[in-house]
C-alpha cells in the first residue's frame, strides 16, 4: 500500500513539474514573441490587418488651340466571372449565350472563360474577358447590369457570377480627325504613336496609393496607421491645331481618296510666321476608337515618315538661291526642251516651247530653266548648301515620335542637275517641304514646326507656352518678297501658270506643282505610269496666314498633274481657310468691273448692346444668319465678333442672357460646324458620334464633368 502511495506521489510530482516546465516554456516564449520579437510580429500582423490600394491618376486632356477635346479619360468596365458559382447554379449555357452576344465575341471563347479550372481541378473564382469584355464602353455595360439583374431574380441568388469592374479607358470625341497626329492609348494602357506617345510622361502622371488598417471583418480601424500619397494627374496638353481647317483638310481629302483611288494622300497646314501646325491628316487613316479594327497600314502618318522625290515643288529651293546670287533674271531667256549634263540629256515634260525667259520657265515649271540655275548657275557645291540650309537631310524635330530625316546624296554631276529640280538623290518628308517653304513665305526664317501650343499644369496651374523656335535665317527677307511675286504669277497667269488652278479671287496665293515620277522598286528606272503629284503654296502674298501642302502618291489616272488633280483640293482648303482666320478678300479692278468675283466673305457689324429686334434688322440688312441664344432682349455679345469676315452660310449668334444663366438650345438638324460653336459658346464639353447633321443629344456626365454627347446623321449626297 506504502508503495502504491508513493508511487502516485511520484506521478504526481512528475506531473506537476512537466506542468511547472511547459509553463516556464509558454512564459518564455511570449516573454520571447511579445517582447524580444515584439516589432518584428507587430509588422507580421500589421501585413494581415492592412489594406493598400493603388490610386490612378487622371490622365491628360488633349484639346485643339480653341479648347475642344480630342482626348480624354471616360469611365468603363471590364466583364469577369466566377465559374465556380456560375457551376453551382447551373446558368453556364445561359451567360456564354448572352455574353457572346453583347460582346460581339465567339461562344467558344466565353465558354473557356466560363468553365475555367484551376491546375488542382477546382473553378477559378474570378476569370476577366479580356478578349472583347475589357473596358466596355458604358452603354455595353448597361446591358450587362440589367442582364445580371434578371438572372438574380431567375436563380434568386444574389451573386449571378458575372462581375463589372469599373476601370478608365481614353476617349476621343473626334474618332479618325487628327488620328495619326494624337495617337492612342491601347487597352493595357501603353501609349502608342501620335502625341499620346512622344508626351506620355507628362500626360500619364504618377500613381498614388493609400495603406490602412482594419479590424477581422475587413473594417477600417478609426485609429489605424494611414499611409497614403496621392496621386498626381496628368498635363492637360493644348495643340496649336485648328478643328475647323482639319476638318476642311480631311474633307476635301476624302473626297480626292474616293475620287483618285491614291495610295496615300497627305495634307498639311501651318501659320508661316510662327509655324504652328494648324491642320495635318493623311489617308487611309484609323478611329483610335477602335484601333484594332483597322489594318496596320492606316497606321502609318505619312506625314512625317513618308519619303518622296518632291518634283517641281522643290524647285522653289533651287529658285531662292537663284534669287539670292543674283542669278535669276526672269526676263533673260534659254532654250527649252532638253539639256546635256554629264551622263545624261534631261528634258521638260513638253519639248514645244522654244526660246523662253526664265519666268516663264517658271510657270510652265521647265526642268531645263532649273537645271540651269541650279546645277550650272549655282553650282553643286552652293546648290547643296542651300538644300541643307532649307532643312533637308534633317529631322524638322516637329513633337512625333518616328519622324524620318530624308536623304539628299547625289553624287554624280546628273544627280546634281536632276536634284535641281526635285527628283534624282532627293527625298524629302512632306512636313520638310512644309518648313522649307513657310521661311520663304515669312521673310528667310527657317522655323521648327510644332505642334503643342501650351501644357497646363492642373495642380499649380502652371502653363509652359511653347514658342516659335529659329533654325537660321536662310535667305533674305529681299530674296523671300521677290519669290514671293514670282511663285504668285505660277497661279495668277491664267493662260500658261502651272498653278492657275489654285488662284482663289480676291487673295494673291503663290505656288508650285508638283509631278514626279517614282522609281521602280529595285532599279534606277522611272516607271511609266506611277507619278507622286503635289503643290504647295501660301496666301495672302505679303502677310500670309497659311502655308499649305498637299501630296498625292500614285493616283488611278497616269495623266494626272499636280496642277490638275491636286490644285484644285490646295484651292478648296485655303479658300475655306482664309474665310475661317477672317482674312477678308481684296479685288482687283477688272473683278470688280468685270462682275465675275463671287462675294467670299461679308464683315460683321457690331449690334452688341443692341436689342435683339434692332440687331437683326441690321444683319438681315447684311444677309447675315443669325441665331439668338438665350431669353433676355438686349444683345450682350455676339459671335464671331465685329468686324470678322464670315462666309454667306455662316450663322452669327446672339447671346442675350449671361453664359452662366444660359440654358443648352436643341440642336437637332444643325451642322457639325454649328454645333460645336455653340458648345464654343456655351463652354460646354461635347463628344460627336457619326458625321453630317445633328439627330439627338444627350446630356451626361464623364467623370463628374458635364459633356453633351451629340449623334450624327450624315448628310445627304448630290
Amino acid at each position: 500500500m506504502k508503495k502504491i502511495i508513493k508511487l502516485i506521489k511520484l506521478r504526481i510530482l512528475m506531473i506537476g513539474g512537466i506542468i511547472t516546465l511547459l509553463f516556464i516554456f509558454l512564459v518564455g516564449r511570449i516573454y520571447w514573441v511579445q517582447v524580444v520579437k515584439a516589432d518584428f510580429w507587430i509588422g507580421k500582423a500589421k501585413e494581415v490587418w492592412s489594406k493598400s490600394d493603388t490610386l490612378i491618376p487622371q490622365r491628360g486632356m488633349i484639346t485643339d488651340r480653341s479648347g475642344s477635346v480630342l482626348a480624354m479619360d471616360v469611365t468603363a468596365y471590364t466583364v469577369a466571372v466566377n465559374p465556380q458559382v456560375i457551376h453551382d447554379l447551373k446558368v453556364e449555357e445561359v451567360i456564354v449565350n448572352k455574353l457572346s452576344s453583347v460582346l460581339g465575341i465567339s461562344k467558344s471563347y466565353v465558354r473557356s472563360v466560363v468553365e475555367a479550372k484551376q491546375a488542382n481541378g477546382k473553378f477559378y473564382q474570378q476569370r476577366e474577358l479580356h478578349n472583347g469584355g475589357w473596358k466596355i464602353d458604358k452603354a455595353v455595360a448597361d446591358r450587362i447590369f440589367s442582364f445580371r439583374e434578371d438572372l438574380s431574380k431567375q436563380t434568386k441568388h444574389k451573386d449571378s457570377g458575372i462581375y463589372l469592374i469599373d476601370e478608365k479607358k481614353r476617349f476621343y470625341p473626334k474618332n479618325t480627325l487628327a488620328s495619326h497626329v494624337i495617337g492612342y492609348e491601347d487597352k493595357e494602357g501603353n501609349a502608342v504613336m501620335g502625341l499620346e506617345a512622344s508626351l506620355d510622361s507628362q500626360l500619364r502622371g504618377t500613381e498614388g496609393h493609400i495603406n490602412y488598417e482594419r479590424d477581422g471583418n475587413g473594417v477600417i480601424i478609426d485609429n489605424g496607421n494611414v499611409d497614403f500619397k496621392p496621386s498626381i494627374d496628368g498635363k492637360n496638353v493644348k495643340l496649336t491645331l485648328d478643328m475647323n481647317i482639319q476638318y476642311y483638310i480631311e474633307d476635301a481629302l476624302k473626297e480626292a481618296f474616293k475620287k483618285y483611288q491614291p495610295k496615300s494622300i497627305t495634307a498639311i497646314a501651318a501659320d508661316p510666321q510662327t509655324m504652328e501646325i494648324l491642320g495635318m491628316a493623311s489617308l487611309p487613316n484609323f478611329n483610335p476608337n477602335t484601333y484594332w479594327t483597322a489594318p496596320q497600314a492606316n497606321f502609318y502618318d505619312n506625314a512625317i515618315k513618308s519619303l518622296y522625290e518632291p518634283g517641281s515643288t522643290f524647285k522653289i529651293v533651287t529658285l531662292a538661291g537663284a534669287v539670292e546670287n543674283n542669278i535669276f533674271d526672269p526676263n533673260a531667256t534659254y532654250k527649252s526642251g532638253s539639256i546635256k549634263v554629264p551622263g545624261d540629256t534631261l528634258h521638260d515634260i513638253h519639248q514645244n516651247w522654244g526660246t523662253i525667259t526664265y519666268l516663264e520657265g517658271l510657270k510652265r515649271s521647265s526642268n531645263v530653266a532649273f537645271v540651269k540655275l541650279g546645277y550650272e548657275g549655282l553650282k553643286p557645291d552652293k546648290l547643296m548648301s542651300y538644300i541643307n540650309n532649307f532643312g533637308f537631310g534633317k529631322k524638322t524635330g516637329i513633337e512625333l515620335p518616328g519622324e524620318a530625316s530624308g536623304r539628299v546624296n547625289p553624287h554624280y554631276p546628273v544627280e546634281y542637275a536632276t536634284a535641281a529640280f526635285g527628283q534624282g538623290k532627293v527625298q524629302v518628308t512632306p512636313i520638310q517641304q512644309v518648313a522649307a517653304v513657310a521661311a520663304i513665305a515669312n521673310g528667310g526664317k527657317l522655323l521648327v514646326p510644332h505642334l503643342v501650343k501650351e501644357i497646363e499644369d492642373p495642380v499649380s496651374k502652371k502653363v509652359v507656352v511653347t514658342k516659335p523656335q529659329l533654325v537660321r535665317q536662310v535667305v533674305t527677307k529681299k530674296t523671300s518678297d521677290q519669290v514671293d511675286e514670282y511663285l504668285e504669277q505660277v497661279v495668277s497667269d491664267q493662260e500658261i501658270g502651272s498653278g492657275k488652278n489654285a488662284y482663289i479671287e480676291g487673295y494673291r496665293v503663290a505656288g508650285k506643282t508638283g509631278t514626279a515620277q517614282k522609281v521602280i522598286p529595285g532599279t534606277n528606272r522611272y516607271a511609266d505610269d506611277k507619278y507622286v503629284l503635289s503643290f504647295i503654296g501660301f496666301a495672302p502674298v505679303g502677310n500670309p496666314k497659311v502655308v499649305l501642302y498637299i501630296v498625292m502618291d500614285e493616283p488611278n489616272d497616269r495623266l494626272l498633274s499636280g496642277g490638275s488633280a491636286v490644285a484644285p483640293i490646295f484651292k478648296q482648303i485655303m479658300s475655306q481657310s482664309l474665310s475661317h482666320l477672317g482674312v477678308k478678300p481684296i479685288l482687283t479692278n477688272d473683278e470688280r468691273e468685270g462682275g465675275s468675283f463671287k462675294e467670299l466673305t461679308v464683315t460683321v457689324p457690331d449690334v452688341t448692346n443692341q436689342t435683339l429686334s434692332e440687331a437683326k434688322k441690321k444683319l438681315a440688312s447684311k444677309k447675315l444668319i443669325y441665331v439668338d441664344v438665350g431669353a433676355g432682349s438686349k444683345v450682350l455679345r455676339q459671335i464671331p465678333k465685329a468686324g470678322s469676315a464670315v462666309g454667306p452660310n455662316q450663322k452669327i449668334y446672339l447671346l442675350t442672357q449671361e453664359q452662366s444663366k444660359l440654358e443648352v438650345p436643341s440642336m437637332k438638324g444643325l451642322p457639325l460646324r454649328d454645333a460645336m460653336q455653340i458648345c464654343s459658346i456655351l463652354q460646354l464639353r461635347c463628344t460627336v458620334s457619326g458625321e453630317g447633321f445633328v439627330r439627338s443629344q444627350t446630356n451626361v456626365k464623364l467623370n463628374g464633368t458635364p459633356v453633351l454627347e451629340l449623334n450624327l446623321l450624315p448628310p445627304d449626297k448630290d
